[in-house]
């Protein structure tokens, strides 16, 4: 089998679905950054504290989201390919109806509890009194953020990725327009300090609900999707649902807790780790952008292919990608291992955390090859080949069984070099890039995805039978 495939149109595809969701990527690292900066103007350390320490729990939340809009673009993409708009409608009818869920579940949790939920991440009373002022305008943003993020995804299952890059770069204007107006009283507003943060975000994510569910419920003729088809009977299509995108979730949902668990180690091992390792967080977050871009346009693109029913042609392309995936990798680590020092020499920080943060660059650029490759794999091309529970299995039990012990081990236990520290935290990126490649030729990450027509015809038929 050839490692490239030779057609053009395949990598013309790649690049149109990849690189606005790349795009999309860099403006939310934008948009963190901004907030970051203007917060962090604020008098003392307790405000960039207290929005920081609020945006853990809607973190969750955002991930939680992720994992049902990526679960749900395993069988979309399918159902694109196979020219089943029946099946794709009833596929995000149930996507929608569970963000909504999940929405009312958390918008309750923060107006009923919001200082005991803030209590879990912040000690000092004043920090909560702070956060609390926050936190009280992230209340209405689950149900936007929420249907804006899975409308998002399904529309990219489709095709469609320059109408949500638009819609981001018209949010991360409106973000930094109206925090900057509201955190510091700007053209005539009131000075609200934190508050105003939390007021500038609900309005971005007003901004961003109106102009990508107005697209999705109004506009747009490719999936033909309206309100209406939300109180459509989708019985028959929730087995497959569940068999297929909930273990998404669940995967994505273990991962998140599993790296809050890889934070909290590296936050036992010391001050100096924790402040060498936020020298780095720009810089990893910046070399996977590319990543997370030709990730997705995996698992859209081979669900395309298997819903037009070419597995060898899906075979050759998943070759492809995980040679792509070690290219894009090693690009990431030549750019990484260039730009350290000069990443590191913009912090005014004592010569250990400096020290420290060299290293722990070094062991990002060799860890970012393996994570190239397997999440663009895992991610991206088996989870699209609809392997979801498979996955699932896989990542909880590299990250729990290998990651996190042996991380805990390698700082607390047996205090090794802060490389060697970060290399075993993240030791399941390597093991998966590994196992993709069995995983790959046994051919077994192709699955069947049944559509509602398959059901209604088994349905006919048992009738038939009993009649």
């Amino acid at each position: 089998m050839r490692i490239f495939v030779k057609d053009p149109a395949f990598y013309k595809k790649t690049a149109l679905i990849a690189l606005p969701i790349a795009g999309q990527s860099m403006i939310t690292i934008g948009i963190n950054l901004a907030d970051t900066i203007m917060v962090g103007a604020l008098p003392g350390d307790a405000p960039l504290t207290a929005v920081a320490q609020s945006n853990q729990f809607v973190s969750i939340f955002q991930i939680c989201c992720m994992g049902l809009g990526m679960g749900a673009s395993v069988l979309t993409s399918r159902y694109w390919g196979m020219k089943d708009n029946k099946s794709l409608k009833k596929a995000v009818t149930i996507m929608l109806r569970l963000t909504i869920l999940l929405a009312g579940l958390f918008t309750l949790a923060s107006l009923l509890f919001p200082r005991g939920i803030l209590r879990l991440y912040i000690k000092e009373p004043e920090i909560i009194d702070e956060a609390t002022r926050y936190f009280i305008y992230m209340v209405p943003c689950y149900i936007l953020l929420g249907l804006s993020l899975t409308s998002t995804i399904v529309l990219r299952t489709t095709g469609q990725t320059l109408v949500p890059l638009l819609v981001s770069i018209g949010a991360f204007f409106v973000n930094v327009f109206f925090n900057y107006m509201f955190i510091f009283g700007k053209f005539g507003a009131p000075e609200m300090g934190v508050a105003g943060a939390g007021l500038g975000t609900l309005i971005a994510r007003v901004f961003e609900f109106t102009l990508i569910c107005g697209y999705v419920f109004f506009i747009d003729k490719r999936i033909g999707y309206r309100v209406k088809d939300l109180f459509m009977k989708c019985r028959n299509m929730v087995p497959e649902y569940i068999r297929i995108s909930i273990p998404v979730l669940i995967s994505d949902t273990l991962l998140a807790l599993g790296n809050s668990m890889v934070a909290m180690i590296m936050g036992q091992i010391g001050g100096s780790f924790v402040a060498a390792n936020s020298i780095t967080v720009v810089t990893q977050q910046l070399s996977t952008v590319l990543i997370q871009g030709i990730c997705q346009a995996g698992c859209i693109m081979t669900g395309h292919t298997l819903g037009e029913g070419k597995v060898k042609e899906a075979q050759e392309q998943a070759v492809t990608f995980y040679a792509l995936g070690a290219i894009v990798g090693l690009v990431g680590a030549v750019i990484i291992l260039i730009a350290s020092p000069f990443i590191i020499g913009m912090y005014n920080v004592e010569e250990e955390t400096k020290v420290l943060a060299a290293q722990l660059m070094d062991s990002i650029a060799i860890i970012v090859v393996f994570q190239s490759i397997n999440s663009i794999m895992t991610k991206g091309v088996l989870r699209g080949g609809g392997d979801t529970k498979f996955l699932m299995v896989a990542d909880i039990l590299f990250l729990w069984v290998a990651s996190v012990p042996l991380g805990a081990a390698a700082g607390l236990v047996w205090e090794l070099d802060a490389f060697w520290i970060y290399f075993l935290l993240k030791i399941d990126q390597v093991i998966k890039a590994f196992w993709c490649i069995l995983r790959l030729r046994s051919g077994k990450w192709i699955k069947r995805v049944k559509s509602a027509s398959d059901e209604e015809r088994f349905s006919g038929r048992k009738q038939a039978t009993e009649g």
